[in-house]
């Protein structure tokens, strides 16, 4: 067996005034996952549950995400999230805040057979 990567999606979100990482990640991952039906567990006959998610996550500032809110997004399977340097902050006029982008990837790994199936 062999873990194989079955689905790259990609999501953006945004904080529009608090300039929350945590915000603007979460928001992206259910953007990259929400707009998806994953039928290849059911095609493939393995439980939607046996499914491993890299998450990465990028933000101007990477050490501010909350990744257990992040990861709680998963509806399915397992997951870990990485968080990197990248989207961005654009300030407000006043400088006292502004918004933030994030941006997300969720690879979807499954445990298939050498060869496939």
């Amino acid at each position: 067996m062999a873990m194989k990567r079955m689905v790259l999606e990609i999501g953006m979100g945004t904080d529009i005034r608090g300039l929350d990482s945590t915000k603007a990640a979460v928001r992206a991952l259910r953007d990259a996952l929400w707009h998806n039906s994953l039928t290849v567990t059911h095609a493939l006959g393995v439980d939607v549950d046996s499914m491993k998610v890299m998450v990465t996550i990028g933000v101007p500032r990477p050490e501010t995400v909350d990744k257990a809110e992040v990861l709680a997004v998963l509806p399915h399977g397992t997951g870990e999230v990485e968080c990197v340097e990248g989207g961005l902050m654009i300030p407000n006029e006043a400088g006292d805040g502004g918004t933030l982008v994030a941006h997300a990837a969720a690879e979807v790994f499954l445990d298939l057979p050498e060869g496939g199936r």
